[in-house]
């Protein structure tokens, strides 16, 4: 029976497994697989900040599916970015305010994504600015999704652009001290 298991383990291949172009094709890891087939379609759970090497990152995660297999190397394409819930846990803190968006949204290359976006006020704010937070950015995550394509899209969340230009948009309602990107999931690819 071990020797069966044996036999079977090391007819396996090894893939090495690539990041997408965003990331500069870095190699993530080696994954075994009975052939090309059998490694297409699985998901790569990786820290964020050994694609980047940028510790900024260290409490987000990258899901990466692998699509396309040649040879031996495996090529992946990102499908989804969320940040650790202990890390949004550790924003929402007493005596602040926090306005939770979730948008469906479209790039310019026709690439739909679905956008959780997490804005927290400096001080407690009243419920009407909380409604005014999440219409404002509402439309400016519409607008700015749809003026970029997908990769111009992704990395200026990754360099804190995009989030930058949405707290500028809301501090004439109240005073914002973080706007994150909670989870950012491309449905299409």
């Amino acid at each position: 029976m071990a020797q069966a298991a044996a036999d079977k383990w090391k007819m396996k291949k090894w893939f090495t497994v690539y990041a997408p172009k965003l990331f500069k094709e870095a190699q993530i890891c080696e994954m075994p697989g009975n052939d090309d087939s059998a490694v297409i379609g699985r998901n790569i759970k990786v820290g964020l900040n050994t694609l980047t090497s940028n510790q900024a990152h260290a409490y987000t995660n990258a899901t990466l599916k692998v699509t396309s297999v040649n040879g031996d190397a495996a090529h992946t394409k990102l499908i989804m970015l969320e940040e650790l819930y202990s890390y949004v846990r550790s924003l929402v803190r007493r005596y602040k305010s926090v306005a939770a968006l979730v948008k469906p949204v479209t790039t310019k290359d026709n690439v739909a994504m679905v956008a959780k976006m997490l804005v927290v006020t400096h001080s407690r704010v009243a419920h009407t600015k909380i409604i005014g937070i999440r219409k404002e950015a509402d439309a400016f995550i519409g607008s700015y999704f749809s003026e970029n394509d997908a990769d111009s899209v992704i990395g200026s969340i990754l360099e804190g652009k995009m989030q930058a230009e949405l707290a500028s948009k809301l501090k004439h309602i109240a005073p914002v001290s973080k706007v994150e990107v909670r989870k950012l999931e491309v449905k299409s690819i």
